[in-house]
């Protein structure tokens, strides 16, 4: 069976060819990328693609940046409406699965090996095991912040599908409070998202300007991390905020959720600022939870390197969906290259 995989987000549009059954799940030369912008719908975002690979998919599995709700989802920073009759007349199939894309990322983290993720601090991942009782997270900034968790109970995986990058942002610091402040009299309620994306970035950059009393520029997210790693002071501390940020959402998350097994640092942001997330207060943010923080220290957090690892998760999907069997690793999937834009 070949099943059509695909993670949408706001910006751009990834698809790739899956045939089960075979030991090779996800066909290394098939994977696109493309702006969503160009096209009308995801329909003919996936129609396309088919068109161009010149193949038919008897089943697809849409990974998707929005709340999936009766067989319908909202990409939640792009107007495509997505409805899985609307795919499956594009497709010609009736077999086709919605689901949130950081279900996706949640299902892809029981496929990852060692060399698909970088250690955050100095507590290292002792490698998923199905055999006994595990419970991660997931978060991951891109246009949007995603959120969601993987349950593993008696050797199956069970993904939670969230949408907590709306949740509001709770500062922990006297400068996170000036910077709230400022988003506050640009959005009213300021949610993790707002500061914790690749727009989010964009937020931060502005309000330490404008708490500076200088002018902020036009700049785009890579624009802000380039001038942050040539010096400019403004782009420094935006990074910084960011990090930080992101460090405590992480934390919270695997408090909520009781992740003490790992929480994954995923999307399109994350491999852009490895360096940063090393050095600029992620893992001390992550760790500053009062009275839980030795508890805290222990728990990995892991960034996410794989090329396509929400490709990687729709296919496990498609595989429990169509196949009922577990995916091989995605051991030969060639990198693809990707938008340079930390908004991606």
């Amino acid at each position: 069976m070949k099943v059509l995989v695909s993670d949408i987000g706001g910006t751009n549009a990834r698809f790739a060819m899956a045939e089960l059954g075979r030991g090779a799940v996800l066909l290394h030369d098939s994977v696109r990328e493309y702006p969503a912008a160009g096209f009308a719908s995801a329909a003919d975002a996936a129609r396309h693609f088919l068109d161009e690979l010149g193949e038919r998919a008897d089943a697809a599995v849409f990974a998707v940046a929005g709340r999936v709700r009766l067989e319908e989802a909202s990409i939640t920073n792009h107007p495509w409406q997505i409805r899985t009759s609307e795919i499956g007349a594009a497709l010609d199939t009736s077999r086709v699965a919605l689901i949130n894309d950081f279900t996706a990322q949640a299902m892809a983290i029981s496929r990852l090996r060692a060399d698909d993720v970088v250690a955050i601090g100095a507590v290292g991942w002792p490698g998923f095991d199905p055999r006994g009782a595990q419970t991660f997270a997931v978060i991951g900034p891109g246009t949007g912040l995603g959120v969601g968790g993987l349950l593993v109970r008696d050797g199956r995986c069970f993904p939670l599908e969230t949408e907590g990058g709306h949740a509001g942002f709770a500062p922990s610091r006297p400068q996170d409070l000036r910077i709230l402040e400022c988003l506050m009299r640009r959005f009213g309620r300021v949610s993790c998202e707002r500061l914790v994306s690749g727009p989010g970035l964009v937020n931060l950059y502005a309000s330490v300007c404008e708490v500076e009393g200088v002018a902020a520029e036009s700049l785009s997210p890579a624009q802000i991390n380039t001038r942050a790693a040539s010096g400019d002071g403004h782009c420094q501390q935006a990074v910084e905020l960011f990090c930080a940020a992101f460090g405590s959402m992480a934390g919270d998350l695997v408090l909520t959720l009781g992740a003490w097994d790992g929480v994954f640092l995923a999307g399109g942001v994350v491999p852009k600022l490895l360096d940063s997330l090393q050095t600029c207060g992620f893992r001390e943010a992550f760790e500053a939870k009062g009275r839980f923080s030795a508890g805290m220290a222990e728990v990995p957090s892991l960034a996410v390197v794989h090329a396509c690892a929400g490709l990687l998760g729709a296919a496990a999907h498609a595989a429990e969906t169509y196949d009922h069997c577990v995916v091989p690793v995605f051991a030969h999937l060639a990198p693809q290259p990707v938008a340079d834009s930390l908004g991606g």
